[in-house]
């Protein structure tokens, strides 16, 4: 057991009856880190979050805080924050004894109650509405009430289950910048559980991305989005086109992998999951990789440059996503607009270059 570790899950498994929810998950997690759970409704995220939390008990293995196994210790005795969707403020008590609530239960002083509360009121922000209810606040205020009075209790993990997704999409943005601050303000270890890929790259220091009870990939966000481990993981993170083909040769730093219709990819080896000559692969272009030109400039030396046609638009203010038939195969390209976006039916030269793909294998998971 590391000191340096705050969280550490060792081959936690968790059933419901003959359904296995969470398989067989190792996780570290590092002190002060902001580590996000990601994956789609029914992966087992929030199951995971609410065995560290000690809301459910594992089937098997042991959840490890601070150097001590909690596995079978009660939620009250972890000296956990956690910060639920739907904030879960007492409705008839002053903001200022919500967020001293689970100082009340600790039996600090009153004194010391109060100074803690008014440091925790500002740190969110909001220091003059402890009077006040929380029916008095909006949603976005009453959100930093729930983060305070998570956080007031210096808690050693702060746990945050979906707690942006009852705002709305410009409050949601506001409020994960915010999150991001008083996480590295007061660096204090951070697991969170959301559905939200754009959250999850903006926010995290590591990605833990889950699919069927199963953890797919777990890294940076720079890692998972730019080199997934799986076509789940591609396709989950942001706009990504699979496009099948096999390996031709390995050579010097690079993979060099065909498809039909296409030509040849040079694909930087560090992105090719160990796929080896002869095997078949799914080529991941994500969709802002997919450079869409209606002039008949030379394409850059590793590049292909692909006859298509528009299909659809999805105009979406300064870019446009595009639905592009390249040979036969419908791919996405997302592409900022400089004078007008292109038109259903315009005709266009598709560039897409090795450097900018990754390879991952064609079998997933059942």
């Amino acid at each position: 057991m590391s000191q340096s570790k705050a969280v550490e899950l060792n081959g936690i498994v968790k059933r419901f009856g003959s359904l296995t929810a969470v398989h067989r998950m190792d996780l570290d997690i590092e002190e002060g880190s902001f580590v996000t759970l990601l994956g789609p409704s029914g992966c087992g995220k929030t199951t995971t979050l609410r065995m560290i939390a000690g809301l459910l008990d594992p089937s098997e293995g042991e959840i490890v805080i601070k150097g001590r196994s909690v596995t079978r210790t009660p939620i009250h005795k972890r000296n956990l924050g956690i910060v639920f969707q739907n904030y879960a403020l007492f409705p008839h008590k002053t903001i200022f004894d919500n967020v001293a609530f689970g100082l009340k239960y600790r039996d600090v002083p009153r004194g010391e109650a109060e100074e803690k509360v008014s440091r925790a009121l500002e740190l969110v922000q909001l220091p003059d509405v402890g009077g006040r209810f929380p029916r008095q606040l909006s949603g976005g205020q009453q959100q930093r009430i729930a983060l305070a009075r998570a956080i007031v209790i210096e808690p050693d993990v702060l746990l945050l289950d979906e707690p942006l997704s009852a705002l709305d999409a410009n409050l949601r943005e506001d409020m994960r910048v915010e999150l991001k601050r008083i996480q590295a303000q007061l660096g204090i270890t951070t697991i969170f559980v959301t559905h939200d890929q754009s959250e999850a790259l903006a926010m995290s220091d590591r990605i833990v991305v889950m699919s069927k009870g199963h953890v797919e990939q777990v890294g940076a966000p720079e890692e998972v989005y730019g080199s997934p481990s799986s076509a789940f993981v591609a396709r989950f993170l942001g706009n990504a086109n699979l496009v099948e083909g096999k390996v031709a040769r390995c050579a010097n730093g690079t993979v060099t992998v065909a498809a039909d219709g296409f030509g040849e990819l040079h694909v930087p080896a560090a992105r090719s999951r160990g796929i080896g000559e002869g095997e078949a692969a799914h080529i991941v272009v994500r969709a802002e990789k997919l450079f869409l030109s209606n002039g008949n400039a030379s394409p850059p030396e590793d590049a292909l440059s692909l006859p298509g046609e528009v299909t659809a638009v999805d105009y979406q203010g300064q870019a446009a996503r595009y639905f592009v038939n390249i040979e036969g195969r419908s791919l996405q390209a997302l592409n900022a607009i400089e004078e007008r976006p292109y038109r259903r039916g315009d005709k266009v030269n598709a560039v897409i270059r090795g450097r900018d793909c990754a390879l991952v294998p064609v079998e997933e998971r059942t």
